[in-house]
């Protein structure tokens, strides 16, 4: 039996430009229609997801099912932002994929730790970040189910 799912909103926090243009085309390629949005660094992920300042409309920013997180950025980068958002109960239950260059044990090891649901070192080329996007896809928009509302209440 199979159920109509409600496409989730994919939030994707890295601040390098270049990365969030070849996710979004790996999306593209992917033929994968969620609403991907992006935001660069992470305090202004906190701001999205507390829907403060340009995020306050719940219309606009609708919000996230799943979070690409990237951990080298500035202002607040993505340890930082992970810790808070693990420990918001209004946020704890949206899912991190945690999507960055480090291949750090000690990365990977405290992100797991403050409760990422996945941790991948980027791909090198387009073809292999198309490949990762196809598998999360595969994953997380198909094979998982997902709360319809992360936050355990209808959008407050």
């Amino acid at each position: 039996m199979t159920h109509a799912r409600r496409p989730i909103t994919i939030l994707m926090a890295d601040d390098d430009a270049d990365d969030r243009q070849m996710t979004k085309e790996a999306f593209e390629e992917s033929h994968l229609t969620n609403d991907l949005r992006f935001v660069e660094d992470g305090v202004e992920l906190m701001d999205y997801l507390q829907r403060r300042g340009k995020y306050s409309d719940p219309a606009s920013s609708p919000r996230p099912g799943l979070i690409l997180l990237d951990l080298n950025m500035p202002k607040k980068d993505g340890r930082e932002a992970l810790q808070e958002l693990k420990a918001d109960p209004k946020l704890k239950a949206i899912r991190v994929v945690v999507l960055t260059t480090s291949k750090a044990e000690e990365d990977i090891l405290r992100t797991y730790n403050l409760s990422a649901a996945s941790y991948i070192a980027k791909p090198v080329t387009f073809a292999a970040l198309i490949d990762v996007v196809k598998t999360l896809g595969k994953y997380w928009l198909e094979i998982v189910e997902l709360p319809a509302e992360p936050y355990g209440e209808a959008d407050a």
